[in-house]
């Protein structure tokens, strides 16, 4: 019999998608509990210590990302696997800022999710190993990915490297500006490494997510007792990051209260505890993200003007997915060297009119979109190159730089679908679901069939 390895929540208002989701990975050792709507998932979670919960956005009684909120309230440290679809790649943008680990796109492929939420546990013990030994032995944290992703992001960008190589061997703090996936935190990693503070720790935080309460905690450390849950002393990231670089992604969003503590650390360059009365001296440089100008921040009251001054000795701007097309087939070819390897794969590249397809699309979700559509795409091959049939079919229908068309050319369809029978069918169903904005539950209402008909339809047409 197989042991149960992790407890996953499954929260969707499809039952054949929850069924399809619990059997498959139950079979794969992993206790699920199915959950039909948002409001029976939250209870659900607040009686059950789960490991790893997937959500869809789109539920009946309420939406996955306030599901989400709630539940990283509860509990900043679990993995949300958020459902979604590809014409709601900038919900799913949304999301990811919001906390969740990861998303996975409709239709379903049962070994995507499986490698995904695989992932998400790799994750989360490499993360405890690495501030285990920042903490214990003063080493650098171990980074996600190989170092190659440094110079696939930053290296091909001339201007960006060339400020790179400019700010790295110094200690001004730095503020990275750029939208949601076009690699901040990558920056933060590559000025990190080219400094001389390589060989001591790179501690990063989302800040995007935490109360004040618990940033204070993780910034600062605490005293056992110093507040509801401090059951024992804790060492802040400022002192496990000592001698090393401190990266507060999403920093406008800190609470007030905190901002002024941390301008204090960084004036006096000492760090106290929450509820301690001794201060430390720290050694450490400090790298901030935001997807908002900091300076409007500071105009509509929502960051500390002094704050933004401290942090603004040096700024950089990361430039979005859509406006690197030169360097989209070598991001296309590092993702897809990294996903052979994890898959145990020799995929051998992408034929033409994928890279078309690439090249053509607008990437909202910038570099971890285009990552992950690779990884969905190398999955789905077997061997040989990534054919244009395995990418998701919203992407397909990309004609020019912003046109959308509602049929694919005849030579796309399947044998069962050469008859005009067949292509009025999908015609119709395209229009419907552009209509709906995408939304496959309110399609299935308008076309008088269920969502599970209308996604084996859709499954059809991608074959």
């Amino acid at each position: 019999m197989t042991s149960i390895r992790k407890k996953i929540l499954v929260i969707d208002d499809d039952p054949d998608l929850g069924y399809l989701l619990e059997k498959f990975l139950s079979g794969k050792g992993y206790g699920v509990t199915y959950s039909n709507s948002g409001k029976k998932g939250l209870l659900r979670f607040s009686e059950t210590e789960f490991d790893a919960v997937i959500c869809d956005y789109r539920l009946g009684d309420m939406e996955g990302i306030d599901v989400l909120k709630k539940m990283i309230h509860i509990r900043p440290d679990i993995k949300v696997l958020v459902i979604t679809g590809y014409s709601d790649i900038k919900t799913a943008v949304d999301v990811i800022k919001a906390g969740a680990f990861d998303y996975i796109t409709k239709p379903l492929i049962p070994d995507e999710v499986l490698m995904v939420l695989d992932k998400a546990f790799q994750t989360t013990a490499s993360m405890s190993n690495a501030l285990a030994v920042a903490a214990d032995k003063h080493q650098p944290e171990h980074i996600d990915d190989s170092p190659g992703i440094l110079y696939s992001a930053i290296e091909t960008n001339t201007e960006l490297y060339k400020q790179l190589l400019l700010v790295a061997p110094t200690n001004y703090s730095v503020i990275v500006y750029g939208e949601s996936g076009t690699g901040k935190e990558i920056m933060a990693r590559a000025i990190h490494q080219h400094s001389n503070r390589r060989n001591q720790p790179f501690v990063a935080l989302d800040c995007g997510t935490l109360s004040k309460e618990l940033a204070g905690s993780e910034l600062f450390g605490h005293v056992k007792g110093s507040f509801t849950g401090a059951l024992n002393d804790k060492k802040g990231l400022f002192e496990i990051a000592n001698g090393g670089t401190v990266f507060l992604d999403e920093v406008a969003n800190l609470p007030g209260e905190v901002q002024a503590l941390l301008l204090r650390v960084i004036q006096e360059r000492m760090v106290k505890r929450i509820g301690g009365n001794t201060a430390t001296p720290i050694d450490i440089r400090v790298i901030v993200a935001s997807n908002e100008k900091l300076p409007d921040a500071c105009r509509n009251g929502k960051f500390r003007e002094d704050l933004y001054h401290r942090f603004n000795e040096f700024s950089m701007n990361l430039p979005p997915l859509r406006e690197r097309q030169k360097e989209i087939p070598l991001f296309a070819s590092f993702f897809l060297d990294q996903t052979n390897k994890e898959l145990g794969r020799d995929i051998e590249g992408f034929d033409e009119d994928v890279m078309n397809v690439f090249l053509l699309y607008k990437w909202p979700g910038n570099l971890r979109e285009f990552r992950n559509v690779v990884r969905r795409a190398a999955l789905l091959t077997k061997e040989g190159k990534v054919k244009k049939e395995v990418l998701p079919w919203e992407m397909m229908q990309v004609q020019g730089p912003a046109t959308i068309v509602t049929t694919l050319p005849a030579g796309e369809f399947s044998s069962g679908l050469k008859n005009s029978a067949s292509k009025a069918e999908y015609e119709m169903i395209m229009k419907v679901l552009k209509e709906v904005n995408y939304n496959k539950t309110k399609a299935a209402e308008v076309l008088k069939i269920d969502r599970k008909t209308l996604y084996n339809k859709i499954r059809n047409f991608e074959s």
